[in-house]
This record gives C-alpha cells, structure tokens and sequence, in this order.
C-alpha cells in the first residue's frame, strides 16, 4: 500500500471531492472533520485499488501495465469535449468561468469558439504528431485537452514542449521560438504528465499510432512529442495540485472513467523514463 507515502495527493483529492459538496452539507464544524478523513481514506483505497496490478513494477513493465489498466474507458466526441471542458476546467472561484491553460485567464463558458479572443480546445500532444486529428479516441482525449485562447492557441501550434524564446503575448509566464512552445511556470506539470499519459494509454492497439516521447524537437508529423528530459523536470517543479487532481477525478468519474496514472503517482515518470 501507499498510503502514508501519498498522504499530499490523498488530502488533495479528499479536498476537490469535498470541493463538489453542497456547502450546506459541510456547513456544522463538529462533523466536519469526520467526514474530511473518511474521504481521504476511501479516495486512497479507492486509487489504490485501481492501480493495483501496477504494484511493484518498474520501467517497460511499469509502463505495460499501466496502459492495460488506462485503456479501458469510454470516449467522449470532439463536439462533446466543448461541455466537458468547461466542467474539467471550471475556475474554483467563478462556476461561470473556465481557466485557460496557458494564458492562467479566468474566461467566461459562453466565450468559446473561433473569434480572437474566445478560447477553443487545445491538443496539448499536438495532433498532428501521429495524425490522428480530432477522431474520436486521442483526438478527444479529456486528458491531453484543455481550453485556450484562440490566438495563443495558434502561436503554440504543433510545437514540441522545450525551455526558451520570446514571451508569448496574452499567455504571461510562457515563451516560444521557431520549434518549441514552454507554458507558464503553474502548468508546466500538468502538461508533462498530459502528455506522458498520451504516450502510455496509445500504444498504436486502437488503430491510430503509437505515441511516444523523446528528447527532440521538431518532430513534425511523427507521432512523437519533445523534449522528455525538459517534461521530466517539469514534473518535478510543478507537482500535482488541488485543480489538477479534481481535473483527473471529474475525467474519471464523469467521462471517460480511466486516470492519468501521472496525476496519482507523478513518481512513476522515473520509474518509466
């Protein structure tokens, strides 16, 4: 079991599944603390159990077993993803409101579309790195989309992930040159393991390619994505948070009912890479 070593990401989850509570249903202080330690301890059990033929493994037969246990789950249409996101990227202080993922902007539900400044869905592993477009299945995938401004949307554009360049406009914290995009310091884990988990869930068993991480750039059309040292390190600085893990609960819970094993275990990156 490992529960006292993941204590941080068990209270966490316990904090965004608490997070979905009526307030009036946490609002009496004398229960309150029962009930946050029985979540924790279910939310524990419950992963635990999910992951449970990954135990013990390491590397090749880590990574194995982890795309068996994440393969299984239902899928979401690329017209579907528009609803979804703006549940899995629901701004924690404004329901009205989803979070852009390299901008950080809080941006109203209702902007999204193909003007300037609305946001639209962003394939984080570019989906031109494999050719699997929008079809249902990675092109749909909840873990690898995440809302965007239209424009930053297009200045990042199939890009593999790298260090350096020019501050992007409308995207603060974030940077770019000719072949490589590096988003804001707050999600620069988040998109490490969005894209780790691409590269164990599609294998190339589904019919579409088999997707993998290297340590280049300008991979083009090749269904690789760079650099995975920079992600590697990326992972370590930005660990999982409160939104990132409630964003994995409400995938697994509500769509697509398979996790993004990087979320629960970010320790699992050097097991693997």
């Amino acid at each position: 079991m490992r529960i006292s070593r993941l204590a941080p990401w068990a209270a966490g989850l316990a904090a965004a599944a608490l997070a979905l509570i009526p307030a009036s249903a946490t609002a009496g202080q004398r229960s309150a603390a029962a009930p946050a330690a029985s979540t924790a301890s279910s939310a524990s059990a419950s992963v635990d159990a999910y992951y449970a033929s990954a135990e013990g493994k390491t590397g090749a037969a880590l990574k194995t077993a982890l795309h068996n246990i994440i393969k299984t789950q239902s899928t979401v249409t690329y017209d579907g993803v528009w609803n979804a996101l703006k549940v899995t990227d629901q701004d924690p202080a404004n329901p009205n409101n989803v979070i852009l993922v390299y901008s950080g902007r809080s941006q109203s539900k209702s902007t999204n579309g193909g003007g300037a400044n609305d946001w639209n869905r962003e394939h984080v592993w570019a989906k031109s790195h494999g050719n699997f477009g929008t079809a249902t299945g990675p092109g749909t995938d909840l873990h690898h989309l995440k809302p965007e401004d239209v424009t930053v949307n297009s200045t990042r554009g199939n890009k593999d992930f790298d260090k350096g360049g020019s501050p992007v406009a409308e995207a603060p914290g974030s940077f770019t040159d000719s072949d490589s995009f590096e988003p804001r310091d707050a999600v620069k884990g988040d998109v490490a393991r969005m894209l780790l988990y691409m590269a164990v869930r599609y294998d190339g068993g589904d019919g579409f390619a088999d997707l993998e991480v290297n340590d280049k750039v300008n991979n083009g059309t090749a269904p690789a994505i760079g650099r995975i040292s920079v992600l590697k390190q990326w992972n370590l600085q930005d660990p999982p948070d409160a939104f990132e893990q409630r964003r994995n609960q409400v995938i697994y819970d509500t769509y697509q009912h398979n996790r993004n094993p990087f979320i629960d275990h970010p320790e699992w990156v050097n097991s693997i890479w």
